[in-house]
């Protein structure tokens, strides 16, 4: 299968702080990663420098075989890169329903399939933004970023602070998203072991630097990678922060 994105040897951060330190990756067409780590290990951080807000201090980025490197946000965005940010970034004065058409291009993922994914959403669908829940705002920058039908979509801990039986909502549309209809996705989480059971790939960061690179079954099942690098006891029990 075709390499979708490649990272090599980035290097990033912000104004004159470096976060990220020569980190090489590559995701397949058709493949998800979890991108795992402690509180400051860089994590979202990688996931803006694909986005590009970051200032860029070294190596390339290549989407489908082009250089994004040093192209703008908004470039990335027309060149597939779709972005759900920990902000989510909905328009809270527009409607559900205007949130997606306004941002909306042709494709396979429709406003209508957002809704038969998040019968939530259908039903709030005239409601403003500033009107929904946590976890329905976070259904909404969802079907938002599904409705530019990008190559790749950016998740940035899309569980955080939602309530457990949200979670579990989500992370049901977020398997059918990458299991059933094959969509590249990074997804950066602090549960570890709920979304080790999602994607098909993991990776840990530490310091800005790539610490461990598996199958997410596998590493799922490392008892020490997981206390070594997350602080997690194994098998769904968590000593610290992931």
């Amino acid at each position: 299968m075709a390499e979708l994105l490649e990272l090599n040897g980035v290097s990033a951060g912000y104004g004159e702080a470096a976060v990220l330190n020569g980190v090489s990756l590559s995701l397949e067409d058709g493949r998800s990663l979890a991108l795992l780590g402690r509180n400051g290990a860089g994590k979202t951080t990688l996931i803006n420098t694909i986005v590009g807000v970051t200032t860029h201090r070294g190596g390339s980025i290549r989407l489908a075989g082009r250089d994004i490197t040093r192209l703008r946000p908004e470039q990335r965005a027309a060149a597939g890169v779709g972005w759900v940010p920990q902000e989510r970034n909905i328009f809270k004065s527009l409607t559900v329903e205007e949130n997606m058409t306004a941002v909306a291009r042709p494709g396979p993922w429709t406003v209508a399939r957002v809704y038969e994914m998040f019968p939530r959403l259908r039903e709030r669908r005239k409601n403003m933004g500033n009107q929904l829940s946590g976890g329905e705002q976070q259904m909404l920058a969802v079907g938002r970023a599904l409705v530019l039908n990008p190559r790749l979509m950016l998740l940035d801990e899309p569980t955080e602070g939602l309530a457990p039986i949200i979670v579990d909502e989500l992370l049901a549309a977020l398997r059918r998203i990458i299991r059933a209809e094959g969509l590249s996705a990074i997804i950066v989480e602090q549960n570890a072991q709920k979304i080790l059971g999602v994607t098909d790939d993991a990776m840990i960061l530490d310091r800005g630097m790539i610490v461990h690179a598996s199958a997410s079954a596998e590493l799922a099942q490392d008892r020490e990678a997981l206390e070594t690098h997350l602080g997690v006891a194994g098998r769904g029990g968590q000593r610290g922060a992931a």
